[in-house]
């Protein structure tokens, strides 16, 4: 079942964070520094400042860097370009830059499987042989046929510029609806193909964003989502209002609106069927988390009626209603209203009041974090301290018992159909490459489907869980992964990454960039700060908004607690984060800038006085503020990265990366930043950019993938004090 809009720009955000491998720091045989004459002599191309001024609330601030916001404008590219040459020719003067891209390169060519779907009686699913740009899609009739190849990105794009991303076969596998996005942009068109010839229908539908792909049961054509006026322009820079739920007829007619929310422009909508076809879900909300949910009854699945009449399930944007699916006249649902923890519930189908909902699955002790109808039974993974458990439940809420896992790890994206007998899952761990396993619920038997063999040997490291308490005494979880027996001497080069938002849990999981790094010696921490959800909607709350800087409070002391504990010292600390842990790295390296060595901020929310301004920015809002609300100017302005940089302060040696087509976190961001961290830098520490050409926020072919990590490996390596084999 399609997710709602809300949940695919969590899903998003989440997504870019696991396409791109967590960047590590690598020990080196001895201290590799670059000498603080090499560093002096960095000469940063100039960058003009204007005189803009702008009122924010009570607050006059100065905006010289504005003119970044133009990212089509001719000094925009040139400045682009002179700072990739600086870069680029300061990254190729350090030492073991060939050697890491040759290690990586190894570790990454092994297969490796995304999670499945069922659909047509047949099991559809994207496989890498190890170093392709993209995945191909596969499907195969049984789980031990032969694959049959659907689609090869590669052919459509050699160079991988071209990102497939969503995939949709038709339920009577006839059709395979996907999209491609230029530098995999947000911004897709769908193009439908015929399965059994392999080749495209002429027609194209362009210009969709934040949008699912969902066929009815008669295969005749599917919903998506995109803004209005899309069809014809749209660019980089735009506000997005008016989000339209749409249905597109293969092979005729024009296009028919389904649901939008007029009187609510800035609200992202969603719509998607239910397995059977028969039930039409639409959402709408205006942030990332919550949001409104109505159901309609199409009648036959066969003839579906999408004009029928939408009746509210949720009216009310103040939690997250799921449905899992329809039983009869009952629709389960996973909801957080009135459970910040989770539960399923049953709702009889035509009563709009939440308060007769009927507990099935009551909120308990642990936070749900993924549930799935199969027949009858449901799916329920659940975070303990940030480690999975997966329990069965039937549809009276009756405990079948909780499902083996191979170890302590992670499960993610389950996959399974309401009128199915098994589902899938991912599993991963620190030390373990993500497997995807089958759960056949007739045998109760879990095995491995198409399971990853790396060429990474786990045996000799080992992932400690811990607790240390933030600022104002709150118990935060950290993971620390490190070889066996690593002496507590403070010698070790050490990574430490976060998050801290939208909900958004970091669960043990491998990378292979991670596995590289541990087998140089290196120690390698995550810190579920407050913003995640990693214990409900209460701790996710700690970290929005006025309450923020709970966040960065969290992440400085996780550093003091690996300092501490003797993993690393302050010179041999760095830090990383993307996204909304772009924006957590560049404000806590400002705040404790002699904390840390070294800093990787990628494609960062770094201005947050304006961010609300451009792409999807707005629904954003939720979850920080905006400065169109005088007294959210305060707080975003006491620790948007941008603002709170002191000239004369010694800062991290830092390399900021961004994309120049992320049209999510748009690079204006991360250039205005780095630009104004060229001019404020105090002492001989580097400060660079690294701008992929022609990526996106969290997409980038495997190569590229490899070249851009092997580049911070190096940077970090020196800029970082350490010792490895």
């Amino acid at each position: 079942m399609n997710r709602p809009l809300p949940q695919l720009l969590v899903t998003a955000v989440t997504t870019a964070l696991a396409g791109l491998p967590i960047i590590a720091v690598l020990a080196a045989t001895a201290v590799i520094r670059p000498s603080t004459a090499q560093a002096q002599q960095l000469a940063y191309p100039p960058t003009a400042r204007d005189s803009v001024v702008q009122r924010y609330g009570a607050h006059q601030v100065a905006e010289p860097y504005r003119w970044m916001e133009d990212l089509d404008s001719p000094r925009v590219h040139a400045w682009v370009e002179a700072q990739n040459a600086v870069t680029f020719s300061y990254l190729a003067t350090l030492p073991l830059r060939d050697a890491l891209r040759a290690r990586l390169t190894e570790l990454w060519n092994y297969p490796r499987v995304n999670v499945p779907a069922r659909e047509a009686h047949q099991i559809f699913f994207r496989e890498n042989s190890g170093l392709q740009r993209q995945s191909v899609l596969y499907r195969q009739a049984t789980l031990a046929g032969p694959p049959r190849e659907v689609l090869d990105p590669n052919r459509l794009s050699p160079d991988g510029s071209i990102a497939v991303a969503q995939w949709s076969p038709s339920p009577d596998g006839r059709y395979l609806a996907y999209t491609t996005a230029a530098g995999g942009s947000d911004l897709q068109d769908i193009h439908v193909r015929v399965i059994a010839t392999g080749r495209d229908l002429d027609e194209v539908v362009p210009r969709v964003k934040f949008s699912g792909i969902s066929w009815t049961r008669d295969s005749r054509g599917f919903l998506y989502q995109r803004f209005r006026g899309s069809a014809d322009s749209a660019n980089l820079r735009d506000a997005n209002t008016h989000h339209q739920v749409w249905y597109h007829a293969v092979g005729g007619g024009a296009d028919r609106l389904v649901f939008e929310r007029p009187d609510n422009p800035n609200d992202g909508v969603g719509g998607w069927l239910s397995d059977d076809g028969r039930w039409l879900f639409t959402s709408a909300g205006s942030g990332t988390s919550n949001y409104r949910l109505w159901i309609a009854d199409l009648g036959s699945p066969t003839r579906p009626d999408l004009g029928a009449r939408l009746q509210p399930v949720a009216p009310e944007e103040d939690a997250i209603p799921q449905p899992l699916g329809v039983v009869g006249r009952t629709l389960y649902l996973y909801t957080t209203w009135r459970a910040p923890k989770g539960r399923i519930v049953a709702v009889p189908l035509g009563d709009t009041t939440r308060s007769r909902w009927r507990n099935v699955v009551p909120e308990g002790p642990d936070v749900i974090s993924e549930a799935l109808l199969v027949g009858t039974r449901f799916a329920v993974v659940y975070l303990v301290d940030v480690q999975s458990r997966l329990r069965l439940f039937n549809l009276a809420g009756r405990s079948l018992g909780e499902v083996t896992l191979p170890e302590v790890g992670t499960v993610s994206g389950l996959s399974g159909r309401n009128d199915g007998t098994d589902f899938f899952f991912s599993f991963t761990s620190y030390l373990r490459p993500a497997t995807v396993y089958r759960y056949d619920l007739a045998r109760r038997r879990l095995s491995p489907f198409r399971p990853a063999r790396s060429p990474f040997d786990a045996a000799a490291y080992e992932t400690r869980a811990a607790f240390y308490q933030s600022r104002d005494g709150t118990r935060v979880p950290i993971f620390i992964t490190a070889r066996r027996g690593t002496a507590l001497d403070g010698s070790h080069p050490t990574l430490l990454y976060g998050y801290g938002g939208f909900n958004v849990n970091l669960q043990p999981y491998y990378s292979t960039a991670v596995a590289a790094w541990l087998e140089r010696g290196g120690v390698y921490a995550v810190a579920n700060l407050r913003g995640g959800a990693e214990y409900g909607e209460a701790w996710h709350h700690a970290g929005m908004r006025a309450l923020k800087q709970n966040v960065f409070d969290d992440f400085i002391a996780a550093a003091e607690f690996l300092i501490r504990e003797g993993y690393t010292t302050s010179q041999r600390l760095a830090i990383q984060g993307g996204s909304n842990g772009g924006l957590l790295v560049g404000a806590v390296m400002n705040q404790r800038p002699d904390l840390f060595a070294v800093a990787l901020p990628a494609v960062g929310v770094m201005d947050m006085l304006r961010y609300h301004m451009f792409t999807g920015g707005q629904f954003w809002a939720e979850e920080y503020g905006s400065s169109d609300d005088s007294a959210a100017v305060e707080y975003l302005l006491a620790y948007s990265p941008l603002h709170n940089l002191r000239p004369g302060t010694c800062y991290p040696a830092t390399l900021v990366t961004t994309a120049d087509h992320d049209d999510r976190v748009v690079p204006s961001h991360s250039f205005k930043y780095t630009a104004a961290l060229q001019s404020a830098q105090g002492c001989a520490r580097p400060t660079l950019i690294r701008i992929e050409v022609a990526g996106s926020h969290g997409y980038r072919p495997t190569d590229r993938v490899i070249a851009e990590i092997a580049d911070e490996y190096a940077f970090a390596l020196a800029n970082l004090g350490g010792r490895a084999p």
